[in-house]
């Protein structure tokens, strides 16, 4: 996937889990999506105004009464769908959630599926600010998503990053 689509994609926390649950067969009315992803009423209400502003998402027409509508995925949305479900999948364990649901976290591992400076991945992500990408790389550090190794060959030393073990199961899903 681009990763400008991807940066879009990611900006608001269940999006991913939403076309995942989609694309698993989920039916397409809030109630069962609400249960399928485990969000709260007033996330899970950005998240579909954000799949819809981005054009994944539509109401189904002739289906389902005013107050409950029923939703399907855009022909784009089913292509994304799929994606998001294998990076769903990939970072499958509870305690991965939240880390996954991120704004940050996906774009970052999808930036870092070989050796990245600072520079070069700030670059590559560019609404992306120092302190969110610094914050990022901590986190996924700590969780083992993501190497970082020092070249202190070089003046001053500099750190290059590197998805590995289940990071790198999810760069290459999103990818």
């Amino acid at each position: 996937m681009d990763i400008e689509i991807l940066v879009k994609l990611t900006a608001r926390a269940w999006t991913l889990n939403i076309l995942a649950s989609l694309d698993a067969g989920t039916p397409g009315r809030q109630a069962p999506l609400l249960a399928a992803t485990g969000a709260g009423r007033t996330a899970f209400a950005q998240s579909l105004s954000h799949l819809f502003d981005l054009n994944l998402l539509e109401r189904n027409p002739g289906h389902g009464h005013p107050l409950r509508p029923e939703f399907r995925l855009t022909p784009e949305g089913v292509r994304i769908a799929a994606i998001a479900g294998r990076i769903v999948k990939a970072g499958a364990r509870d305690e991965d959630a939240p880390l996954l649901r991120r704004a940050w976290t996906v774009p970052v591992l999808a930036a870092c599926q070989r050796p990245r400076f600072f520079g070069e991945i700030r670059a590559q992500l560019a609404p992306v600010t120092d302190r969110a990408l610094s914050q990022s790389l901590k986190q996924l550090q700590a969780h083992h998503w993501l190497q970082r190794h020092t070249d202190t060959d070089r003046h001053p030393p500099r750190p290059s990053y590197l998805a590995a073990n289940e990071g790198l199961i999810i760069a290459r899903a999103a990818g």
